[in-house]
């Protein structure tokens, strides 16, 4: 795997209600991640970016919902996101990285 290819593989992290609980409870972050991802290149892309240790690695593709605009159906686009746990004693701090 390259770095570059690593690089990016994350395309964000998640934020919802869900995601706020599970970080607190489990020790666990959810990122949006390409669709192409692998288990193994998510785990090392965390590791590589946040420099963290990563356990383990769960990962969910999400089908878009059908919405209406108006007159029109639409579709939002489907997307893949990964739970990711870490080691005990490790965290992310999103809040310092952008600083």
């Amino acid at each position: 795997m390259s770095q570059e290819r690593l690089m990016t593989v994350l395309l964000g992290a998640h934020v919802s209600e869900k995601s706020a609980r599970v970080s607190e409870e489990g020790n666990q972050f959810v990122f949006k991640v390409r669709r192409d991802a692998t288990r193994t290149e998510i785990k090392s892309a965390v590791e590589l970016m946040f420099e963290v240790k990563v356990t383990d690695v769960n990962v969910v593709n999400v089908t878009g919902k059908r919405k209406r605009f108006g007159l029109h159906a639409g579709k939002r686009s489907d997307f893949k996101k990964a739970y990711v746990r870490l080691a005990p004693g490790q965290t992310i701090d999103f809040v310092g990285a952008e600083a």
